[in-house]
């Protein structure tokens, strides 16, 4: 047993089982032996690699994005550049480098607002942008960030917050939970608590027995927080996440370790948690507390549109052909489909705070 594991169980056995949720929370957060209290899980050493490290090409078209959508409203003063959960701050370091030549005047006006509770993330933040390190600011909530036109982007946010997951019984809905088996080890089961059936997409009489459907109050709530500003200063928030974009049922929670699919109660505290992100509800949310949303698009078909070939292809211009060769596997990686590519499993979901065209999402505005 990891020593969270050990911690868990410990748990359980003076408490009871754990709901998914909690048991998530504990995973990723815990304050002594959490996920991401404990190490750097990002790059070929760590866990996994988000596409920001892939490619400089990634953060570049965010920030080409993020300077559409600014012209796009007017080009106001005083915005607010914002990353919540920004890693190693690799994304914020490409984009602000593109703004930079795009939009000098953004660039030099804008204030820029770093979402991050790692203090040891931090640190890495600082490292990567050393050179603008004192205009920027760390937040340990969203609801910091001060008022005024915001341009904001999240790449793998909501997939690391945590989920709930219920079950269909012959009794009903039972909510899935994390208990301890006969020889004391973390196993699933079912625990008591109904679902509201109103949230299922389809009528729960025509839900198969063993079906799992997931909800996660907590997402809902931080995109309705980020919607909520978005419409009241100003500006357009950009999600970028693997999932799907319509409800569905099915077991999305996975852990990874070293790049490999682990068992999600094999190595709690040592593993990336995650779960597949519902865009559908993510929209929805958006929408009920009135901020405009752009239709949910692959990762692919958004970088096509905002000219990563293009941007590979001057990158790579009068390069040794192994950087060139470097460059075009990046470019499939994040834009590709099929095993090992991002391009469909990756959606991307804007909202802006009053009706407007941003490309690529309109094409007429390309």
């Amino acid at each position: 047993m990891t020593p969270l594991a050990r911690k868990i169980a410990n748990l359980i056995q003076q408490t009871g089982p754990l709901k998914i949720s909690d048991y998530f929370s504990l995973c990723l957060a815990d304050p002594d032996h959490g996920y991401y209290q404990s190490r750097d899980p990002f790059g070929q050493s760590g866990d996994f690699i988000t596409a920001p490290e892939i490619s400089q090409l990634f953060g570049e078209m965010i920030g080409v994005f993020l300077v559409q959508a600014w012209r796009a409203q007017g080009a106001p003063e005083k915005v607010r550049i914002v990353e919540i959960g920004p890693g190693r701050g690799t994304l914020m370091s490409d984009a602000l480098r593109v703004i930079a030549r795009l939009a000098p005047e953004l660039y030099e006006g804008a204030t820029i607002h770093m979402v991050e509770t790692s203090e040891r993330l931090r640190n890495v933040q600082r490292q990567t942008l050393v050179r603008i390190k004192k205009r920027i600011s760390w937040h340990d909530a969203f609801e910091e960030i001060p008022a005024g036109f915001t341009l904001m982007a999240a790449n793998e946010l909501f997939d690391a917050i945590p989920i709930r997951q219920f079950v269909k019984t012959p009794q009903g809905f039972c909510e899935r939970m994390v208990g301890l088996d006969d020889n004391g080890k973390l196993a699933f089961g079912l625990g008591p608590g109904g679902l509201d059936t109103t949230l299922l997409p389809i009528e729960e009489t025509a839900v198969p027995e063993g079906a799992i459907f997931e909800i996660s109050p907590a997402r809902s709530a931080v995109m309705q927080s980020v919607a909520a500003k978005i419409v009241r200063d100003g500006g357009t928030a950009l999600t970028i996440d693997y999932g799907h974009t319509i409800t569905g049922f099915g077991d999305t929670l996975q852990a990874v370790h070293r790049h490999e699919f682990d068992p999600p109660l094999a190595r709690p505290g040592e593993a990336d948690l995650t779960s597949h992100v519902d865009f559908q509800v993510l929209a929805e949310a958006a929408m009920a507390v009135g901020a405009h949303v752009h239709r949910t698009m692959n990762q692919g078909d958004f970088l096509l549109g905002l000219g990563i070939v293009e941007r590979a292809g001057a990158l790579g211009s009068g390069r040794d052909s192994l950087t060139q060769a470097t460059i075009s596997d990046a470019v499939n990686r994040l834009a590709g489909e099929g095993e090992g590519r991002m391009g469909a499993l990756f959606k991307v979901l804007a909202i802006s705070g009053s009706p407007v065209r941003i490309a690529p999402f309109d094409p007429q505005t390309a």
